[in-house]
């Protein structure tokens, strides 16, 4: 379990200190191992939660548009694996490393505030 108050956050930038946090779900709702989606005003977001840290990534493959929470977790390399076709993203960068998706996936900051998964639903970078 994450030590309240003091997570590890896949994502950390300049952006974090000025944009607004918003409550999407409690941890309870992302278990170890597992990621889910999530309908935002800006779209569609899934959180994955692997060894104790939560990354947080734009729901829909590049390569044809497949929720990538409805795919697989791959903890031994750190990325989601969409469901349709196999494309695999980096947690951390949203990067493709296998194909067919070539483009990478949106990432966002995410952090645990008191059990509850907060993030900023602005991609950092300022892809978003």
């Amino acid at each position: 379990m994450l030590p309240k108050g003091s997570p590890k956050s896949a994502e950390g930038s300049k952006e974090e200190a000025v944009a607004e946090y918003i409550r999407v779900a409690s941890l309870a709702e992302v278990p170890e191992g597992e990621l889910r989606g999530f309908e935002l005003a800006g779209g569609r977001i899934a959180v994955a939660h692997v060894e104790n840290e939560l990354f947080a990534l734009g729901d829909e493959c590049t390569h044809e548009g497949c929720l990538l929470s409805e795919g697989e977790v791959d903890e031994s390399a750190d990325t989601v694996v969409c469901a349709c076709h196999g494309s695999a993203f980096d947690l951390r960068t949203g990067e493709p490393v296998e194909g067919p998706a070539q483009d990478p996936v949106p990432t966002f900051p995410v952090r645990l505030v008191e059990g509850w998964i907060e993030l900023v639903p602005i991609a950092a970078g300022g892809d978003g």
